[in-house]
């Protein structure tokens, strides 16, 4: 068992299914993500691990005891920091820290120092009398996080931390949630940006309310068993409309400038480059690349992808 366990973990929102039989685990120290688009039940699931909801079936365990049963059992482990941050505009980012100390009950002998470290850890020491609503986004971010650390938990719930900020913020961000590690906090992380997928030990791939996949990033990428291509052309949508209707063309998807795809067999290379020239669309640049996650994403999750493998 880990110190996290999710098994068959079911909600319902009326007629709508949040969560479908869900089932994962997490082990103590690992940074864990949870990556999906928005309804896909990323949020649902770390409010009911985190005791703020209750399932419609199935269990989470959190360090051996079942929160949904007894939610209140698990709270002083626990930190959760939503998204987004819910944080009080008139209070300064000490008084925020103060009022969470007080939340959780941490006496003040106990949270002084350790606001101290924390202000130092993240930057913020310097805007302790800052307004909240004074504060940048990622200053807020950091905050938020600070909040949900004061109480000392040994597993950090966070719900899309990094949304919105910008790209500065988030690398602060991910080298606080590093630093963690040392004091082997377990962190769970529900993210949009499969970037962010990279930086962690495991990642669980969540689409309608299941975990497709849970495994390694890096053992993820080899999922992908064709070679991969990125084709630069000059008009991108044109030639994308020509590769979708392709047979031997499996997965095109747009890239920035490019487009990338992978092909059935190796053979049928040249055969869909001379009809792209026919249908008068100039290849630019072909060349072979290795696959990111969005590539191994956008496979496992299509159709297409799911019915000719990839």
């Amino acid at each position: 068992m880990g110190v996290v366990d999710v098994e068959n973990l079911a909600r319902k929102f009326g007629e709508v299914t949040a969560l479908d039989n869900l089932s994962f685990s997490v082990q103590e120290g690992e940074i864990f993500g949870l990556v999906g688009p928005d309804g896909s039940g990323k949020t649902t699931c770390l409010r009911i691990l985190s005791g703020l909801m209750r399932p419609s079936g199935g269990r989470a365990i959190i360090m051996g005891m079942d929160v949904t049963k007894d939610p209140e059992s698990v709270k002083s482990m626990i930190g959760y920091m939503a998204q987004p941050a819910g944080l009080y505009d008139d209070l300064t980012v000490m008084e925020n820290i103060k009022f969470y100390a007080d939340l959780y009950e941490v006496p003040p002998e106990n949270y002084t120092q350790r606001m101290e470290r924390l202000l130092q850890f993240s930057g913020l020491a310097p805007f302790a009398g800052r307004l909240f609503r004074n504060l940048s986004g990622g200053m807020k971010q950091k905050l938020g996080l600070m909040c949900a650390l004061i109480h000392t938990p040994r597993i950090l719930f966070l719900d899309e931390p990094t949304n919105g900020v910008d790209p500065v913020s988030r690398r602060d961000f991910w080298k606080i949630l590093y630093e963690l590690r040392r004091d082997r906090v377990t962190i769970v992380v529900a993210s949009t940006y499969l970037d962010e997928a990279d930086r962690c030990h495991r990642i669980a791939i969540f689409d309608r309310g299941k975990a497709r996949f849970v495994m390694e990033p890096l053992a993820m990428r080899k999922l992908i068993k064709k070679q991969l291509y990125n084709l630069s052309v000059s008009d991108p949508r044109k030639a994308m409309k020509y590769l979708q209707g392709q047979k031997a063309v499996l997965n095109p998807s747009l890239f920035g400038a490019g487009i990338h795809f992978s092909l059935a067999r190796e053979l049928d290379l040249k055969p869909v480059l001379r009809g792209m020239m026919l249908a008068g669309i100039r290849p630019l640049k072909l060349e072979r690349i290795q696959p990111s996650l969005e590539d191994v994403y956008l496979s496992l999750l299509s159709a297409k992808g799911a019915a000719k493998g990839i």
